[in-house]
């Protein structure tokens, strides 16, 4: 892999190809909270490319033109891996390239560097993102702490994360709600339950309402994004021989991004009409935006008919800031966080490529 201009640094060749590149950055662990030698290395080989500006946040990096294009374009991945589970070094065979990060998502990581190095009078001013612990709690996630301290290095007219998509467009994505619908009771001896009233039996309507409940699918940009509203967890009871007076059902609502954070509250709440509804968890969803000139022109050169994400991933962030975005990298999310996560080497380099086609035609 790479020498060391200090003992300690390793250094990213970038002249090399984009598995090569992943494979350097398989290589230097990066584990959430862990990413500073990692940060180090990119941070060096982006401050070595003359066309770019570069500005550091912690171990987050971010690195721009400054042509006065028409159009800024954001191209942004995360650092951070899952915790390693002997799958580092990375391991070429049979045109896999095997390691942790492969798939989530140091291959995209190593587009954008091979886009930084290969694009230096991209068609759009570029901004590339790299960040920390996106893969642990979101207190810690370093996109969110760029969005607060740093709105301004993060302007843009369109973004694209480059979380794995098996090389598919994945339009904005999905918002997610979580609450806690509460039925209360009174404690009693089970041996003597009409003394009592049961909160756990109370909550059966509560179960019923999410048997009968029918989501939507909703259409925004050509894209279908469907609706799901679940329990994903209930909590009652004290003890064998105690009528329990107190039921907490934890459910979920993953919600269109047509809706806000509270139109989704007030749709639950309606849902639930006549019980506690606690809000616990929640985050927005993202519009794909893909009436964009960028985007369109981005949805053209990848070839592929775009989809909707099926879930919550970081450019909800982006689309907070009024900037629309998707989600396209080479991996199979599939593989990400598992042993045996790989990459196919053919789709790092045809992402690659798309990306260079896409910011210099």
């Amino acid at each position: 892999m790479s020498t060391s201009a200090r003992p300690e640094q390793a250094v990213l060749d970038l002249s090399q190809d984009a598995v090569a590149v992943t494979a350097q950055l398989v290589d230097v662990p990066s584990v959430s909270r862990e990413e500073k030698a990692l940060a180090d290395a990119v941070e060096h080989a982006l401050r070595a490319l003359p066309h770019l500006t570069v500005d550091r946040d912690g171990e987050a990096v971010v690195a721009r033109t400054n042509l006065g294009r028409a159009e800024r374009v954001v191209l942004a991945g995360h650092l951070d891996t899952v915790p390693i589970a002997g799958n580092v070094p990375s391991r070429r065979a049979d045109g896999l390239l095997h390691g942790c990060g492969t798939t989530d998502m140091k291959s995209g990581v190593a587009v954008q560097l091979r886009v930084a190095a290969t694009v230096p009078e991209p068609n759009r001013d570029l901004t590339l993102v790299f960040y920390d612990a996106e893969e642990i709690a979101a207190e810690f996630n370093g996109l969110k702490r760029l969005v607060e301290r740093h709105p301004d290095w993060l302007a843009g007219d369109f973004a694209v994360l480059l979380e794995p998509t098996n090389a598919e467009v994945h339009g904005g994505c999905q918002g997610t709600l979580r609450v806690r619908v509460t039925t209360t009771g009174k404690r009693a001896h089970s041996a003597r339950s009409w003394l009592g009233d049961n909160a756990i039996h109370k909550a059966a309507p509560i179960l019923a309402r999410l048997a009968a409940y029918e989501p939507r699918r909703a259409r925004i940009d050509g894209l279908v994004y469907p609706e799901g509203l679940n329990a994903v967890l209930i909590e009652g009871g004290h003890a064998g021989n105690v009528i329990p007076d107190s039921c907490a059902v934890t459910v979920n609502y993953r919600f269109a991004p047509d809706r806000s954070e509270a139109q989704a509250l007030e749709h639950v709440r309606e849902v639930f009409d006549g019980f506690e509804v606690e809000p616990t968890d929640s985050a927005p969803g993202a519009l794909p935006g893909l009436a964009h000139p960028a985007a369109a022109a981005f949805v053209d050169v990848v070839g592929t008919e775009p989809k909707a994400k099926e879930a919550w991933t970081d450019v909800a962030r982006f689309s907070a800031l009024g900037i629309p975005a998707v989600n396209y990298g080479p991996g199979d999310p599939a593989l990400a966080h598992t042993r045996e996560e790989y990459v196919a080497e053919a789709a790092v380099l045809e992402c690659e490529e798309r990306l260079r086609r896409w910011l210099t035609a």
